[in-house]
């Protein structure tokens, strides 16, 4: 439940966030730079959570943060979750020269350095929300299909899917109709366990500077511009990183609520 409320309110905070902000997430008050919390002698209600080094409100740069993150997130676990969990289906049920290709490209994938990759390739093309986006569609996938292709080479050995090929069934309709309801579950589990692994990827390209370009409020370009005040002001690094640390949380918990619930073997010892 309390993994459950913290998404909750990271949902709302990222659809509602114009209207629960206070402040504009872009625009600062040089004067009142670096302001601490609202609890300080020096803090002012005004900034709940203080104000960063160009007098911005860390608050709404939080609030904001989160709509970023969910929204790249979702985005690139869809594409990754549907690609992946395509070729994991289809390796695993022809197998043959399709398998030996297909898992070729994801250990290639797997070896490949992701972080030099995204330097490499924000050099070259600039950085934008869609190049880091893509970037990390082509990274995820890789876990979807060595998981899905697993579940498949157990599943087509099934009864009801030989019974299925007997009938006259094609290669596509029995993926479909007896593969697909087998794998779904533990394609949402993966799902639920990557959210969080993407998140601190886009925060760690975001600290890095090859991630969201500023002055877009994104949580790991918060953590990065406040690095050099943590001695005099460290709130600025802080709220990020425990709005980072809370999403993650959140779903690894999520994610294995999901496994206890939706595995066979695991509910029967429920």
């Amino acid at each position: 439940m309390i993994p459950a409320l913290i998404l909750l309110v990271m949902l709302v905070a990222a659809l509602f966030a114009p209207l629960i902000a206070p402040h504009s997430p872009i625009d600062g008050v040089l004067t009142e730079r670096n302001l601490p919390p609202v609890w300080y002698a020096e803090g002012s209600t005004k900034y709940l959570l203080g104000t960063d080094p160009v007098g911005r409100d860390i608050l709404s740069r939080v609030i904001y943060g989160t709509r970023i993150s969910l929204t790249v997130a979702g985005i690139v676990l869809a594409a990754g979750a549907v690609g992946g969990t395509v070729l994991g289906m289809v390796s695993g049920y022809f197998g043959g020269l399709i398998d030996e290709a297909i898992q070729r490209f994801v250990e290639f994938e797997i070896a490949v350095p992701f972080i030099l990759v995204a330097l490499v390739v924000v050099v070259v093309l600039g950085q934008s929300l869609t190049v880091i986006v893509m970037l990390l569609i082509v990274f995820s996938w890789g876990g979807f299909t060595r998981q899905v292709r697993g579940e498949t080479l157990q599943l087509k050995t099934r009864d009801y899917v030989a019974a299925a090929r007997i009938a006259g069934a094609g290669s596509a309709s029995i993926i479909y109709k007896h593969i697909w309801p087998g794998v779904i579950n533990t394609v949402m589990v993966i799902a639920s366990l990557r959210v969080g692994t993407l998140i601190i990827t886009e925060s760690v390209l975001s600290f890095l500077g090859v991630g969201i370009p500023p002055p877009t409020p994104a949580w790991g370009l918060m953590v990065a511009e406040g690095r050099q005040y943590i001695a005099s002001a460290w709130w600025i690094t802080f709220f990020p990183g425990v709005a980072i640390f809370l999403t993650v949380l959140a779903f690894n918990f999520l994610g294995d609520w999901l496994r206890d619930r939706l595995d066979p073997r695991l509910r029967q010892q429920l």
